[in-house]
């Protein structure tokens, strides 16, 4: 029974347990460079020697510590620790520039508990209906999803949706070199073997965000002292009046992450990223965004740790991990000779009600440690950038390096370093082009799944009611900014 999973939780050793791999999780979070996949793969070796029902729960707790963990770099210094914390440093950062530091980490671990709680409660009631649904949905499906998730791109660029689908794209494009997925050919490697295995993300995301970060207040570092962000702790623990008026937002953005985490492979990145754009278009101050909105960054947190339930929704009952965490995670339960799938839940009760109810004492136990070190991860920033700079840029370079342990990945982490100054240079934003970067290999994967299932036939997504919704929901999300522009009056814009 859950009950009885609740009360093994709380025995001494496995609470310390959990607490270790919570604060664990968060501390990955929080560094550039490392993702929580890549330390649920090195702890998982440690799990062999536990019992099936201890080692799910330490890797849940690094789970959902490394979520939440990337809220803390993307709100303070402008670096998601994590992908799925990008959307988080579009208004977390200018809030905190703004002198509302605190009131930015409030609100986004506020949204991650209550996003959490949400996700838990469709884990344990919604499980079995919502495992049939996602089961329906084919090459098609996923292939519409993605492309409604980067039409949605538009409406995150501030001022010309122009520059936004150009970011995209752009973004697509670095995705491509390296093996072409279906023939196995090379395909734009310029006949470079380091070019073989393509760009890795996680540099790519490094460089784009971090380096360019740096170089920008490199260049304006005589600017410190004026331009210096401005921390307060005023606004950590939100009030019953911030419940009420964020409510609706955080109920709002905690079921699209359940919905979007259900999803097999979709992710916490374009949850929080539907559920951003979701929210502005709700919000009665839309122009806000982007510069500093409470109502992005709630929406964005909600989201991302309500695809923690979510995903593990398909997972469990069909044994279909999400990505990297939740295929770490199946990997755990095979080596413990367990199966995911509808038997788990007939011969292994026991495992299934201690992953629930791991999820929600982990969330806890996040939103305390997140609080009480809210206060510590504050006060890193009253330090000279001068004494910063070549913290953070060592720990991007090792981040980098142990991707794949090779010194290209730190060139490339360099480079794009360069691209990302270049882009905001030029008033281009570049959440469009990570956006871009983490999805167009997704939508190519599925979208040549479906066409070759089809014989080539396009024609045949008109036979897919669902994947034809998403479709619609994509052309509409188009079409919606330049109707608004060419209504303003506002033509110039776009």
């Amino acid at each position: 029974m859950l009950t009885d999973a609740f009360l093994h939780l709380l025995e001494p050793a496995v609470l310390a347990m959990m607490c270790a791999g919570v604060l664990l999780g968060i501390a990955i979070g929080v560094l550039p460079g490392i993702n929580t996949g890549a330390l649920m793969v090195l702890v998982l070796p440690f799990t062999f020697t536990m019992n099936s029902v201890d080692a799910v729960t330490l890797l849940i707790s690094l789970f959902v510590g490394g979520v939440s963990g990337g809220l803390v770099t993307a709100t303070l210094m402008r670096i998601p620790g994590e992908p799925n914390a990008v959307m988080t440093c579009m208004d977390g950062y200018p809030l905190a520039k703004s002198g509302k530091a605190g009131r930015a980490l409030g609100l986004g671990n506020t949204a991650s508990i209550v996003g959490g709680f949400f996700s838990w409660v469709a884990l344990v009631t919604l499980t079995p209906a919502l495992a049939r649904v996602a089961v329906v949905f084919g090459p098609w499906e996923i292939f519409a999803v993605v492309c409604m998730a980067l039409t949605l791109i538009a409406s995150l660029s501030r001022g010309s949706l122009l520059k936004g689908l150009i970011s995209a794209l752009l973004g697509m494009l670095v995705a491509m070199p390296g093996l072409d997925p279906a023939s196995g050919a090379d395909r734009l490697t310029f006949g470079w073997v380091q070019m073989t295995a393509g760009f890795d993300i996680l540099p790519v995301i490094l460089g784009i965000f971090a380096i360019s970060q740096l170089l920008s207040d490199t260049i304006n570092i005589e600017e410190e002292n004026a331009g210096r962000l401005k921390v307060t702790m005023q606004g950590v623990l939100i009030s019953v009046r911030d419940y009420i008026v964020h409510g609706v937002n955080m109920v709002r953005s905690s079921l699209i992450g359940i919905g979007i985490g259900i999803l097999p492979g979709v992710g916490a990145t374009i949850a929080s990223l539907v559920a951003y754009t979701t929210a502005r278009n709700f919000s009665k101050e839309p122009e806000t965004f982007g510069k500093g909105s409470e109502e992005a960054i709630v929406a964005a947190e909600s989201a991302n740790n309500a695809t923690t339930g979510g995903t593990l929704i398909p997972l469990l009952a069909l044994g279909i991990p999400g990505g990297l965490a939740d295929a770490v995670l199946l990997g755990a339960l095979m080596i413990h000779n367990l199966a995911p799938g509808p038997m788990l839940y007939l011969h292994s009760p026991e495992i299934v009600n201690s992953i629930m109810a791991a999820h929600l004492v982990a969330h806890i136990l996040m939103f305390v440690f997140m609080t009480v070190g809210v206060l510590f991860f504050a006060q890193l920033m009253r330090i000279s950038r001068v004494w910063i700079f070549p913290v953070v840029l060592v720990i991007c370079i090792i981040g980098a390096y142990t991707v794949n342990g090779r010194m290209f990945d730190v060139w490339v982490m360099l480079g794009f370093g360069l691209v990302g100054y270049g882009l905001e240079y030029c008033r281009v934003p570049i959440a469009p082009f990570v956006v871009g970067l983490v999805l167009g290999p997704l939508a190519e994967q599925h979208l040549r799944t479906a066409l070759m299932a089809s014989g080539g036939d396009v024609s045949a997504l008109l036979d897919r009611p669902i994947a034809m919704g998403f479709v619609i929901v994509a052309l509409t999300a188009l079409a919606l900014p330049v109707f608004r522009m060419r209504r303003s009056g506002a033509r110039q814009a776009f």
